[in-house]
């Protein structure tokens, strides 16, 4: 036997070899406990079943949701969205919730984006304070802070003003954006940075032309998640927000389930077209997410 027929006939048990890494990739698959993918499976049950529940609702008539509140709709109603659609008071909260939610994603992650740069990539004193204090930031909601907040709000001159939400859920969203962008850019070589200072450009130009593109995956995960908490915030809009022509969806789902209280599903209706672009938003990039979440714990 020669050399090369017994190399080739010694690459198939071995990993290393081409041949044996296509081997290995071929060969199935073994499945996991079946218990991990029952529980697995349960928790995907609860998360959606409400979900199901509230959108399968609004294609169902009141005394069907009455008599079996557990069936599919039977017939399947287009009223009840219809009349949220066709609805004014329903576009003007989205018109509001849209304008809250990109409004306070920019400046969390304009102004994250450059707190994290500072404290990532220059060295001064009380670095590790002021990185400390956002992290302690992680440690205390909206929710606990909403009555001193209500008042600073208010001394301002921003109650029932879009701002008056806008202005508190950017600060309450630089502790996270922080957390998740300071490792990103301390991933970013000091070579770099270098090269580019020979090269003649400055450090605002850097920080455009190189930490931004470079550090992408994480801007792109702090503002979806930005994105979400704002449009879902409904604590905030409640303490802030009087008139009902300034309400964001949230607080539009309540007025408008107090209003037709005894019209369940329509109620359903106008819930589930509530949730809908935040529940889209999310699928689309929960990838990103992941992705962004991945690259901070490794950095």
């Amino acid at each position: 036997m020669s050399a090369t027929t017994a190399d080739w006939l010694n690459s198939d048990a071995d990993p290393k070899t081409p041949r044996g890494r296509r081997d290995r990739r071929d060969a199935p698959r073994k499945w996991g406990s079946p218990f991990t993918y029952f529980v697995a499976l349960l928790f995907i049950g609860v998360c959606v079943a409400p979900v199901l529940y509230i959108v399968l609702g609004g294609f169902r008539t009141n005394s069907h949701i009455t008599t079996h509140p557990a069936a599919l709709p039977d017939p399947w109603v287009l009223g009840n969205y219809e009349a949220v659609l066709t609805s004014r008071t329903f576009w003007g909260e989205f018109a509001n919730s849209v304008i809250v939610a990109l409004v306070s994603t920019v400046g969390i992650v304009a102004f994250g984006l450059m707190v994290s740069f500072v404290i990532a990539r220059y060295d001064f004193k009380l670095k590790g304070a002021m990185y400390s204090l956002f992290a302690a930031g992680l440690m205390f909601p909206m929710v606990i802070a909403i009555t001193p907040l209500y008042i600073i709000v208010k001394n301002i001159g921003l109650v029932d003003n879009l701002f008056g939400v806008i202005v508190p859920q950017i600060a309450f969203g630089l502790p996270t954006t922080v957390i998740i962008l300071v490792p990103f850019l301390k991933a970013i070589p000091r070579e770099i940075e270098e090269a580019a200072a020979i090269d003649g450009t400055s450090r605002l130009g850097f920080f455009f032309r190189m930490v931004i593109p470079l550090s992408l995956p994480g801007v792109v995960t702090v503002g979806i998640l930005a994105f979400i908490g704002s449009w879902n915030n409904y604590v905030l809009p409640l303490y802030v927000l009087n008139s009902d022509a300034n309400y964001t969806l949230p607080l539009g789902v309540q007025a408008f389930s107090s209003q037709y209280s005894s019209d369940t599903a329509k109620v359903l209706a106008f819930t589930s077209l509530a949730m809908l672009p935040a529940l889209v938003f999310f699928s689309v990039f929960e990838k990103r997410i992941v992705g962004g979440l991945t690259g901070a714990v490794k950095g």
